[in-house]
């Protein structure tokens, strides 16, 4: 008996990080957080959000943290809205900087549960296939995870989950992570400290709470090729180490 019970509190142990977060994610939802955390909300009260980071700025910068962390962890979708917060209450460089670290922190949190609840049950059970994609991975994990960073393509939950279920190392995938999430994170801090200027353009929209984010008005062609030139420069050393493979 009291060999089984080690075990299962050893899974249990492993469990609970993931379980907790999932939880809290439910909690999220229920509680219609993502709902908060809507462009048009910012819009209407960035002025008394303002008034408090000037009244209160050691706390709110604790609070714009704490928040953005769980926001990533709990893989909430709001980490533009956050970033572009950022950048109109603490300015382009502050606001960057605190969410580059948050966003980075957060990410880290989630792939610590997911590998220590995931990866070692999936590695048992999987097959050949796995196994070799899995390898394969590890051996330029770093380069695939900048890539994949630098193209905001991809979700961002699931950036983070993959690395942790194929067995990426910590130290690489949180300096892939903070170097991928680089530029976009300046690039959206900058468009948040111009704030003003952009409901400028569509005053009527505070007035009726009708303000929305417009990802394809931000993300203008100019930043989306020179963010996937940056993933593709991430790939060369990879598809440089594949033709080297497959010359005679």
């Amino acid at each position: 008996m009291a060999s089984d019970a080690a075990p299962r509190r050893s899974a249990w142990l492993r469990i609970a990080p993931l379980a907790a977060i999932l939880a809290l994610m439910a909690a999220g939802w229920a509680f219609g957080l993502p709902r908060s955390l809507s462009f048009s909300a910012l819009v209407q009260s960035r002025a008394d959000l303002a008034a408090q980071v000037q009244a209160h700025m050691a706390w709110s910068i604790v609070l714009y943290v704490v928040l953005y962390v769980g926001v990533v962890a709990l893989s909430i979708p709001g980490g533009i809205l956050m970033t572009l917060a950022g950048g109109f209450l603490f300015g382009w460089l502050v606001g960057g900087a605190l969410a580059l670290v948050s966003a980075t922190a957060g990410a880290v949190l989630i792939f610590l549960a997911a590998r220590t609840a995931l990866a070692e049950t999936l590695a048992a059970r999987a097959g050949p296939f796995l196994s070799r994609f899995a390898e394969g991975f590890r051996k330029d994990a770093f380069n695939y995870l900048l890539f994949l960073r630098l193209v905001p393509v991809f979700p961002f939950w699931l950036v983070n989950l993959a690395p942790a279920i194929l067995g990426m190392r910590l130290a690489p995938y949180a300096l892939a992570t903070f170097l991928g999430i680089l530029p976009g994170t300046i690039a959206f801090a900058v468009i948040g400290a111009g704030l003003d200027r952009i409901i400028a353009a569509e005053p009527a929209c505070v007035l009726e709470g009708t303000c929305r984010l417009r990802l394809k008005s931000l993300l203008g062609p100019e930043l989306l090729i020179g963010l996937t030139a940056l993933g593709l420069i991430a790939l060369l050393p990879v598809l440089i180490r594949v033709v080297r493979r497959r010359r005679p």
